[in-house]
């Protein structure tokens, strides 16, 4: 029998971006963003290769002025900083998640909602152009950065917008 081998997300998108520079392409990628400052080091990193637009979504936000006020930090995020090729801004609708509010944290739950954040997502980056679409929220040690890059390629089979896969803990983490 063999071992099922483990992909290693980071060093897949490392690989694109060496492909991107060869070719000296800058392509548009659609970032979702759950917060900023989830989104300050994966920004960071990202735009010295894409053309950004950040999608501020997190369907998880209770009230409606926590939403707002989240919508300025990011603006305020990208407006302080300093990158190489311009970062674009679209704030998400406000919605409340939905439908599990009954299941635990984690897992099934957490999976629903990747499932809407990145659709939201895909569903912007089709009707705008894009030609990448990933999210910040593999930064977390606290989220599954395989079920996200999982989810997110099934979407961009489905939305036909390619999806940038990720582990972005596993470039701030040296050990990994």
């Amino acid at each position: 029998h063999y071992m099922l081998q483990k992909i290693n997300y980071q060093k897949e998108l490392d690989k694109l971006i060496t492909d991107l520079q060869k070719e000296e392409k800058v392509p548009t990628l659609l970032l979702h963003s759950c917060c900023a400052p989830c989104s300050s080091y994966v920004l960071e990193y990202l735009s010295n290769y894409f053309r950004i637009t950040v999608l501020y979504y997190n369907p998880n936000i209770y009230p409606e002025s926590e939403y707002s006020k989240r919508i300025i930090e990011q603006q305020t995020l990208i407006g302080a900083m300093h990158t190489k090729y311009p970062v674009q801004f679209i704030a998400g609708s406000y919605e409340m998640a939905k439908g599990l509010e009954e299941v635990k944290e984690g897992g099934v739950r957490c999976f629903k909602c990747y499932e809407l954040r990145l659709r939201e997502a895909a569903e912007i980056a089709k009707a705008g152009g894009y030609e990448y679409f990933t999210t910040t929220l593999s930064i977390s040690p606290l989220k599954n950065a395989a079920k996200l890059n999982e989810i997110g390629l099934k979407l961009a089979e489905e939305y036909g917008v390619a999806y940038l896969t990720s582990d972005f803990k596993r470039r701030t983490d040296i050990s990994g």
